[in-house]
């Protein structure tokens, strides 16, 4: 469309500016420009939804060229039910894009909001709260969608949600939600090919990072391959189990060797461990 080809136009000559244009450009025109980029955060072209767009949404977020009033005003825009949760229930439809990419754009606000603090603690926790249950509610879960590119929706979800985990404000009694999510990603009938189990496992690493409690993430994993006996024992060996069961295994062998290369949560480790030699026989 003629209106994609201006923003894009738009979009690589701010790129090829330097920080004093850049900023000039965005005293002058940000308002105008942030409208119109929140407008393409979910399109379908994938060089101007995510070469262009959310590169310079990052570039210029980094730069800390954005004002508080802007970062906040994107921040609550896009937990709303037009942005995070557009469409949810949908699969395999272009709504996808948007969901991923505004938990991608709301991961890059939280990560400075850790820094600047522009949010107001009311804010930030209502921003937290809405964004925790984002993993269990996507439904979408493809990688690189052919002509449209990256989706990757549970990645993104991944990188949101060990934003939320390092943020000053994020609580101990809020990552149930979180792990409930990454549980439940793992059972979403399909199996993961581009290292989303490399993505949650941050997840992990960011609470152990906080001193989670060791002893809760060695019920989580048991809970985990609890599902698994569950499952085979009422059901059986479904396509369902099968995806569930490589996801698993793929998520806690790169668990147990993120936890062996840090030299942390050893009671943990073993657990992965046991569980991995047990369940590689199936």
């Amino acid at each position: 469309m003629e209106e994609d080809f201006f923003l894009k136009e738009k979009l690589m000559q701010l790129l090829a500016m330097d920080f004093a244009a850049r900023q000039q450009y965005i005293n002058e025109s940000g308002e105008e420009l942030l409208q119109e980029m929140l407008l393409n955060i979910g399109v379908t072209d994938d060089e101007l939804r995510d070469k262009l767009n959310y590169r310079v949404f990052i570039e210029l977020l980094s730069a800390q060229l954005w004002t508080p009033k802007q970062m906040t005003h994107l921040a609550t825009v896009l937990i709303t039910n037009n942005y995070l949760y557009y469409k949810v229930e949908e699969q395999d439809k272009d709504s996808v894009f948007t969901r991923s990419f505004s938990a991608l754009w709301l991961a890059g606000l939280l990560q400075v909001d850790r820094q600047l603090h522009f949010l107001t603690d009311d804010t930030a926790r209502q921003v937290i709260n809405v964004t925790l249950p984002y993993l269990q509610r996507e439904r979408d879960v493809r990688g690189f969608v052919e002509e449209q590119g990256w989706a990757h929706a549970v990645a993104h979800g991944a990188d949101l949600a060990v934003a939320v985990v390092n943020h000053p404000l994020f609580q101990v009694s809020d990552a149930p939600v979180l792990l409930q999510g990454v549980k439940e990603v793992l059972w979403k009938d399909s199996v993961y090919t581009d290292d989303e189990d490399e993505r949650l496992v941050k997840v992990i690493e960011a609470l152990i990072a906080m001193d989670f409690p060791e002893e809760v993430l060695v019920e989580w994993v048991e809970q985990i391959f609890d599902k698994l006996d569950l499952h085979l024992y009422e059901i059986g060996y479904t396509p369902a189990f099968f995806a569930a069961r490589t996801n698993t295994l793929h998520f806690i062998k790169t668990l147990y060797f993120t936890l062996k290369f840090s030299n942390q949560y050893n009671q943990l480790r073993g657990v992965c461990s046991i569980f991995i030699g047990k369940w590689m026989k199936y």
